[in-house]
């Protein structure tokens, strides 16, 4: 007898449950312990007007962007991330997200968090709001810099990632929710962008 398909809710992170965006402010956050990382403003301008312009791709992009946690090792970089969504969590999400999510979960739906964010930083978010899953962009910690594993956690790469971590179990995204208009919101039975925390119907394109 085959699988039963897993229900799924998906939603991204940044804009969206979190109704700000971590790359900035963790960099700000990091910024608070007086690190010497104020340098590295001009270069995440830099890095962020190049991506606007689509010089750069969003691999190269994150590899660049996140130059600030140069010489920071996980260890240091998970533990300012605990202390940083300590702060955050739950004043700064979305509450009528997290209640969608919450009566689904009652009704078995499972619910995956997948970010664009690096797992890193993100992933201690988890232990605070408890989630089946997530996915995000993976990184390594090589000569004191982080290098991107793969490609970023993005588009169809969202989906590939979701895969990988369900270990071939047949799922059915039932509900997805993300701030911009992307792969994972196509792909849903019903979905919802969010638009400065308002939750609005998604007219979905199939791909």
């Amino acid at each position: 007898m085959p699988d039963k398909e897993i229900p799924m809710a998906l939603f991204d992170l940044n804009g969206t449950l979190y109704n700000k965006k971590s790359k900035d402010e963790f960099f700000k956050f990091i910024c608070s312990k007086k690190l010497s990382k104020i340098g590295y403003i001009f270069q995440m301008a830099y890095y962020q007007v190049r991506m606007k312009l689509h010089t750069i791709n969003q691999t190269e992009f994150k590899e660049n962007f996140f130059n600030y946690l140069d010489n920071i090792p996980p260890n240091q970089v998970e533990a300012y991330a605990r202390e940083y969504w300590q702060k955050e969590y739950p004043a700064e999400f979305n509450k009528e997200i997290m209640q969608r999510l919450d009566n689904l979960r009652k009704k078995g739906v499972h619910i995956y968090c997948a970010t664009g964010g690096l797992e890193i930083y993100v992933k201690p978010l988890f232990d605070l709001y408890k989630v089946e899953g997530m996915v995000g962009t993976l990184v390594e910690y090589v000569d004191n810099t982080y290098k991107v594993k793969g490609e970023a956690c993005k588009e169809e790469e969202k989906i590939k990632r979701l895969e990988k971590c369900l270990q071939g179990k047949p799922y059915k995204i039932v509900e997805a929710y993300s701030d911009s208009k992307e792969y994972i919101l196509d792909v849903a039975e019903k979905a919802f962008l969010v638009e400065e925390g308002k939750i609005l119907p998604y007219n979905k394109q199939k791909k």
